[in-house]
């Protein structure tokens, strides 16, 4: 197991409790980990610990932890000594036996997988979620049986280079993303096409008709295709059309829900519940989705209301890992928020980010390593004005909220979506959005 991480540490503990023959490889040294390191060594598991984890792996099997990539040159050495690389992911996939819905993409994966969740669970269907939401699939295999139904959210990390084959994937978008770990756009375009790659004819893609990448996919799929859109009809999928949520089938069309009855805000999400509405066609009833759109409140760091203090409405978007979703938080706001933006640098560009925070934000407070990236695209965008968007620098993320709360007034929103990756401040987006929250409730 390379990687003590939170995707292979339910892994690891579930087969070292199964009595498997399992050394778990990771950075921490022993004295960073001593309660971890007793746990696993009470489960019969062995330790390969420190700096040189990566080092001389002369083992059967290899589990790679996701951000651990396939090209690694430690790990081609390890294939030609005869070692199998593989991953949770692609073992899991390999040994489901249930219907798989996998969704991918640069933003919308959790809440899309949700509302599938919810609209699945609503019919009756158990339903096993999981993957890169951090809770291991794997684990719950001896729990699964051939009726039900697995949604996995999927990362490019866990589909890079790995055998893949859901019956139903689904691709929200793509964007430049984590091209500090790719070795560049076209390796993170690439890693995406493997959610669909090995599927069959009797198999479905669902695509997002109006993103640059993924409507080329169809060439190289073999899978019956379905597109969501909300600028035009497919003939198969779902669509927006004249402030109604249509499915479509045979060029047949259903309206399902006004998109004003769609509780959670923002373009982005009705191109969410279009995604999941086309990915549960012929599982769901248009019934059940007009229901579930009506009342799902939307998941944890995702535009989730914190507070109203004094007027002042305070929403957490840590989620926001990049430039595209946090532009989409903004057109989603009611007003023009004061934003806490600023993390770790993903080598993604900012310069539409840039304009969004001129045309959509009343003011910008930076943090991170990317604040001076950020800053930078702002005051380079050519409708930058100085008096009508200050900008603010922060020295740590607890000062960038109280300078936010300074700026704001009854009526004002202050919204935390960073447009980059908590690494540097936080473990990640989750302890990120909860000591967001912490703060706003505390003040």
């Amino acid at each position: 197991m390379l990687g003590l991480g939170e995707n292979n540490r339910p892994l690891i503990d579930f087969l070292g409790s199964c009595g498997c023959d399992v050394t778990a490889c990771g950075r921490p040294t022993r004295d960073q980990i001593p309660r971890y390191a007793e746990h696993l060594e009470a489960l019969g598991v062995k330790l390969k610990l420190g700096p040189d984890f990566l080092e001389n792996l002369e083992f059967d099997i290899l589990f790679r932890a996701p951000s651990l990539m396939p090209y690694d040159s430690r790990l081609q050495k390890a294939r030609e000594r005869g070692s199998i690389v593989t991953s949770e992911m692609e073992a899991f996939l390999s040994l489901c036996p249930c219907k798989v819905i996998g969704v991918t993409g640069s933003d919308g994966k959790t809440t899309t997988s949700n509302i599938i969740a919810r609209l699945l669970q609503a019919t009756g269907y158990l339903v096993h979620l999981g993957g890169n939401n951090g809770h291991s699939l794997f684990c719950d295999l001896p729990k699964m049986s051939p009726d039900d139904i697995a949604v996995v959210e999927m990362s490019s990390f866990h589909l890079h280079s790995i055998y893949c084959c859901p019956d139903i994937a689904v691709i929200t978008n793509i964007t430049p993303n984590h091209l500090d770990v790719h070795k560049d756009y076209q390796d993170y375009i690439n890693s995406k096409r493997f959610v669909f790659l090995h599927q069959t004819g009797d198999c479905r893609l669902i695509l997002n008709q109006e993103d640059e990448q993924t409507p080329s996919f169809a060439q190289a799929a073999r899978a019956r295709i379905a597109y969501f859109s909300a600028k035009a009809k497919p003939e198969n999928g779902a669509f927006l059309q004249d402030g109604i949520l249509y499915r479509v089938s045979g060029g047949v069309e259903r309206a399902v829900v006004p998109a004003s009855e769609v509780r959670i805000p923002g373009e982005h999400n009705i191109m969410n519940f279009l995604a999941a509405f086309s990915a549960t066609e012929g599982l769901v009833s248009d019934e059940i989705c007009a229901r579930i759109a009506q009342t799902f409140p939307g998941v944890e760091h995702r535009l989730e209301t914190v507070r109203i203090l004094q007027g002042v409405t305070y929403i957490n978007d840590s989620i926001a890992t990049s430039p595209s979703r946090t532009i989409a938080g903004l057109k989603a706001m009611k007003t023009r928020p004061i934003v806490i933006a600023g993390g770790h640098d993903k080598h993604v560009p900012y310069d539409e980010l840039g304009t969004a925070f001129c045309q959509y934000a009343k003011a910008v407070v930076l943090v991170g390593n990317t604040a001076t990236k950020i800053r930078k695209a702002i005051e380079a965008s050519p409708c930058y004005d100085a008096d009508r968007l200050p900008i603010v620098m922060a020295d740590d993320f607890r000062k960038a909220v109280m300078k936010a709360k300074a700026f704001a007034e009854a009526g004002d929103i202050v919204l935390l979506s960073p447009a980059s990756s908590s690494h540097g401040l936080f473990p990640n987006y989750i302890v990120r959005g909860r000591t967001f929250k912490s703060i706003i409730m505390n003040l």
